[in-house]
């Protein structure tokens, strides 16, 4: 179970986060669950109580809104953190240049415009490319290095983000979450 991540909603059912079993508890425990979704439950067991004598237990589905303001929806739209690891994610592991699907060691993070030609580091200026394609690019653009880029960059969503940073989404956690995502995602086409 200590793997086990819920997906968290505001209370207009906006992806919000990714959050532990034990804070689910903890809004449980306060009454702060405003409703819930998915089709998974689970039931986490406490201490037992002296004066009953019966074992406190609390139930978690895998998807739950929070109750107050809806936090989400003002950060659905912000561009979240870029990294390699959900850089390769979201090309899925294929090389912008050559379209070969590599491992993570293989791969590595291309500035289409280089940084030192005045590119920034931005979801929309890098995409994921094998050593070797970055090799041979240098601090080129595409056309003076004779590659093509081969997809476009763009900017995840939060839902696609919460996508991209969890390896252990379950099934109905992953149906809510592709409902929210762009449909420019690759994510869209990836096998379910």
């Amino acid at each position: 179970m200590e793997r086990l991540l819920i997906l968290s909603l505001d209370s207009h059912g906006v992806p919000h986060r990714w959050i532990s079993w034990q804070q689910a508890c903890f809004y449980y425990a306060k009454n702060l669950v405003a409703w819930t979704l998915g089709e998974r439950s689970f039931t986490f067991h406490g201490g037992i109580s002296r004066a009953t004598g019966e074992r406190s237990r609390i139930t978690a589905a895998s998807i739950i809104a929070i109750k107050g303001k809806a936090l989400a929806a003002k950060g659905f739209n912000q561009v979240p953190p870029l990294n390699n690891r959900e850089l390769f994610r979201r090309d899925r592991h294929t090389c912008g240049y050559c379209g070969a699907e590599h491992s993570y060691l293989r791969l590595t993070r291309d500035h289409i415009i280089p940084l030192s030609r005045g590119g920034r580091d931005t979801w929309m200026n890098v995409v994921t490319a094998c050593r070797h394609c970055n090799g041979h690019k240098r601090n080129r653009v595409p056309e003076e290095s004779g590659l093509q880029l081969l997809y476009a960059p763009y900017v995840p969503n939060k839902a696609e983000y919460l996508i991209l940073t969890n390896r252990r989404i379950l099934a109905d956690q992953m149906d809510f979450l592709k409902q929210h995502v762009a449909s420019h995602s690759r994510l869209v086409l990836a096998p379910a």
